[in-house]
């Protein structure tokens, strides 16, 4: 066997929520190590050539990148490989694009417009919380920050705000019964509800219930749920325009329809 990390990465192989065309060429972007896992992320390069149509080539890609006018959650970033995922904010101060990466209802990444006033703060899912040395207790996060003192009462799964400029924790929300969430793995990714209640199962996966907008229930394991709100009617963050309502086979084939239509009267 090859000794080292991969350094490669075949565009079949690629993702299949990166949306890549099989004709394409041969490889894909391969994402270096970063704060996102290489099936969680989208490449700078991709998103500035695939999603928003900025450069042609990677050539092109390379030119504006290092031109230093894109920024992800604040600090300028130039590596086209760089990890960009799930509620990190992009920003480009020349063309005045502010976006967050979201999920649409399919599981794919979407890049959601947002406001002035959101594009200093992120939400982070507390992934863990120790202790250092000298007992020095830290939390991390889903997207590999490691924050100091946190606040006593956070537990594992709850999310707290983050202020982008300054790394630190503005505020917190608990994740229990009739807060909102959103899946951002398993069947039902990019799906948005109101968390029913939370079984137990020890040595075992925990499984949460959840009820969306339409009153469709669903379930998930409690790793897949990304809490966003402390209620329905307080989400800390914009959401897409389908407000994570999955629609059925027959709906969503009737809105391509009716799609296809406009077009054509057109």
């Amino acid at each position: 066997m090859t000794r080292g990390p991969k350094k490669h990465l075949k565009r079949l192989n690629a993702p299949s929520h990166w949306l890549l065309d099989k004709l394409g060429g041969i490889y894909a972007t391969r994402p270096r190590a970063g704060p996102h896992k290489l099936l969680e992320c989208l490449p700078l390069a991709l998103i500035v050539k695939n999603r928003l149509k900025y450069a042609i080539t990677g050539r092109e890609v390379n030119m504006v990148l290092k031109q230093r006018f894109l920024k992800v959650d604040g600090r300028v970033r130039t590596d086209p490989k760089y990890p960009a995922g799930f509620m990190d904010v992009i920003t480009i101060e020349k063309t005045g694009d502010k976006f967050r990466i979201l999920y649409d209802t399919k599981g794919r990444f979407i890049l959601h417009k947002i406001k002035e006033e959101e594009v200093k703060t992120k939400l982070c899912k507390v992934k863990k919380i120790a202790y250092g040395a000298k007992r020095r207790p830290y939390l991390s996060t889903h997207d590999g920050r490691t924050i100091g003192y946190p606040d006593p009462n956070l537990k594992k799964h709850d999310t707290v705000v983050v202020d982008t400029e300054t790394g630190k924790v503005k505020e917190w929300v608990r994740f229990k019964p009739g807060c909102l969430v959103m899946c951002v793995g398993g069947a039902n990714v990019g799906r948005v509800g109101e968390v029913i209640k939370r079984e137990r199962h020890p040595g075992s996966f925990d499984i949460v219930h959840i009820k969306d907008a339409a009153d469709s229930k669903f379930a998930t394991r409690l790793e897949n749920i990304f809490c966003i709100g402390a209620s329905v009617y307080k989400p800390l963050v914009s959401l897409p325009k389908d407000k994570g309502v999955k629609l059925s086979t027959v709906e969503d084939r009737e809105k391509k329809l009716d799609t296809i239509m406009k077009q054509q009267r057109a």
